[in-house]
């Protein structure tokens, strides 16, 4: 299991950023308006990559022969399993049309079943089809082959499939993160300088992604670092700390004795304990994998 399967989790975080692009917030107008829906055009293409590799298993012409396990990548696997969390961004806009919340925990229960399902067939399928030495971090680029399949439309719409997801996602994120710099740096009842809005906080937004976009291609280390730094706080300590301050402040409001029925099994504090052990944990492993691999230990 540990390899390039890892690589795989960065699709569950693409195709959740579409499927969250069909609800977003409206700024300053408190309403959820339709977006962008990928998903016809998303599901063809895991669907594709999952048949192509089990076509070419079944003809004895698989090449992959995965260890039981391999020690060396627990330490980085630790900072690709945070991009699981992108799954939860499919959850708002599965929820939110549900009226009636009776049965709502069993539902979100069924779909991370499926999710798992899902990227599970994707990941077991490539790591049995191609060899781990030439199984490429980018999933797609390996259909890109004559050999693999001969139908050019097939291996061009594969191997563009990423310019797809990331050229439609990456201006609605990067006007979030604007946006979020802007709040974030906002004086009460002042406004920024035409100088500030329209050059300093694009380009504070802007230069980074391009930056790291042209200084490497190490998709793994990318992964690996983000998911631990950038993804650890996103995933673990800021839900840890915001389900805490909420608790306790819904007792504050409506006081110590109100029965919430949709309470999660996960209520006690050990939980929230626990997550920030795992986050701490997360980090330690990749700054470790990081320092080992520089010293070539």
């Amino acid at each position: 299991m540990a390899g390039r399967d890892k690589e795989m989790l960065l699709w569950s975080r693409r195709e959740s950023w579409c499927q969250d692009c069909q609800c977003r917030w409206e700024e300053g107008r408190g309403e959820c308006r339709p977006g962008l829906d990928l998903k016809p055009s998303l599901s063809p293409a895991f669907i594709l990559m999952i048949i192509l590799a089990l076509i070419r298993i079944s003809r004895g012409q698989a090449e992959g022969h995965p260890s039981m396990a391999q020690l060396s990548g627990i330490r980085n696997l630790f900072g690709v399993c945070v991009y699981s969390f992108m799954c939860q961004h499919s959850l708002p806009s599965l929820i939110t049309p549900i009226s009636k919340k009776k049965h709502v925990n069993k539902l979100v229960l069924l779909d991370y079943i499926l999710i798992l399902a899902f990227y599970s067939l994707l990941s077991f399928t490539a790591i049995y089809c191609f060899r781990n030495d030439t199984l490429m971090d980018m999933y797609t680029l390996n259909f890109t082959n004559c050999k693999i399949i001969n139908v050019a439309f097939i291996r061009y719409f594969l191997g563009l499939f990423p310019v797809f997801t990331i050229s439609t996602n990456f201006p609605i994120i990067a006007v979030t993160l604007r946006n979020n710099w802007k709040t974030l740096f906002h004086r009460e009842g002042g406004t920024y300088p035409w100088v500030v809005d329209r050059i300093v906080f694009p380009a504070i937004t802007l230069i980074p992604p391009v930056l790291v976009a042209f200084c490497t291609h190490d998709l793994e280390s990318l992964v690996g670092i983000t998911g631990a730094y950038a993804g650890n706080g996103i995933q673990y300590l800021i839900p840890a700390f915001l389900a805490y301050c909420s608790r306790k402040d819904t007792q504050l409001v409506f006081g110590s004795g109100t029965v919430n029925k949709h309470l999660s099994p996960f209520r006690h504090t050990f939980w929230i304990v626990f997550v920030l052990i795992w986050g701490f944990s997360c980090f330690v492993f990749v700054t470790a994998n990081i320092v080992l691999s520089e010293s070539k230990l």
